[in-house]
């Protein structure tokens, strides 16, 4: 008679969007170096030699692309244990400066990538009995500063931090727990170098954020059984004030 594995001996897998660079690659490096089987998603990620990591080249604002990424996993490695829904883009400018193109590409990547995602990956993680849904936010989602408007950004991405801690108690005795990850300004590929000074004095630690630190807190609240709902900010001391 076969011998059932136990929890521990079974390949886990996470579904990671935005993934081509930036924190989005930062993440999936951080589960494959754990020994997660990895999906991951951007419209500019290219195939890759590592037979756990699959790469599917998509826009994750089409609808179509949450069933893709859960197709892909299904069928690759049987099971989803994780979803980062990281896909993102920011526009900062006046409020009254934005364009309804800005708006609708901000909501479509941001909001629409997240829906449609999230949930196609929900009936799976509820048949399986247990799953971890993280959102990558932004503390400027709850921090307005007068120097950096960002009217968008605080409507999509607090937008999100709010779907979290819905999600997390629609779920919260049916396995599958819901976090979020508050990034401040990070050293990403995104940034000019030149403008690295500026940026840095956002924070009150008058430093920019590494993507390691945001894989360290997408990899704690993995770990931690015991939160969901849960917004962890990595932001330098911004949330707590100027």
């Amino acid at each position: 008679m076969k011998k059932a594995k136990a929890m521990s001996d079974i390949k886990k897998v996470a579904i990671v969007t935005g993934a081509s660079q930036g924190l989005g690659e930062g993440i999936v490096n951080g589960f494959r170096a754990r020994g997660y089987g990895v999906v991951a998603t951007s419209r500019s990620i290219q195939p890759s030699p590592d037979p756990e990591l699959m790469t599917v080249a998509a826009d994750i604002g089409d609808p179509e692309t949450g069933k893709r990424l859960v197709s892909a996993a299904l069928e690759r490695f049987g099971r989803i244990d994780t979803l980062v829904n990281n896909a993102g883009i920011f526009i900062g400018k006046a409020f009254t400066d934005y364009t309804e193109e800005d708006y609708r590409l901000k909501l479509k990547t941001n909001l629409d990538g997240f829906f449609f995602t999230t949930r196609t990956v929900v009936p799976v993680m509820l048949e399986q009995g247990y799953g971890h849904i993280v959102q990558i936010t932004a503390s400027t989602a709850e921090f307005a500063h007068s120097a950096s408007p960002a009217f968008i950004a605080m409507l999509t991405k607090g937008g999100m931090n709010s779907a979290t801690k819905s999600l997390a108690i629609e779920y919260a005795t049916r396995g599958i727990r819901v976090n979020a990850v508050a990034p401040g300004v990070m050293r990403t590929p995104m940034h000019d170098p030149t403008t690295i000074e500026q940026l840095s004095a956002f924070h009150p630690m008058n430093k920019l954020g590494e993507v390691e630190d945001i894989v360290r807190a997408v990899l704690y609240l993995e770990d931690a059984a015991f939160s969901t709902g849960e917004i962890l900010h990595v932001d330098g001391g911004l949330i707590a004030g100027r």
